[in-house]
């Protein structure tokens, strides 16, 4: 049971990282758009 656990802190642990990954390149890609004269 407790390795069950374990597990599922792993699993939502390395989901949180990835969407803040993400969250970093897609605000770090908007960024550099604006910096290079482009508006969205």
């Amino acid at each position: 049971m407790k390795q069950t656990g374990v597990r599922l802190l792993w699993m939502v642990a390395l989901w949180g990282a990835s969407v803040l990954a993400l969250t970093a390149v897609g605000m770090g890609f908007r960024l550099l758009m604006t910096a290079a004269g482009f508006k969205s």
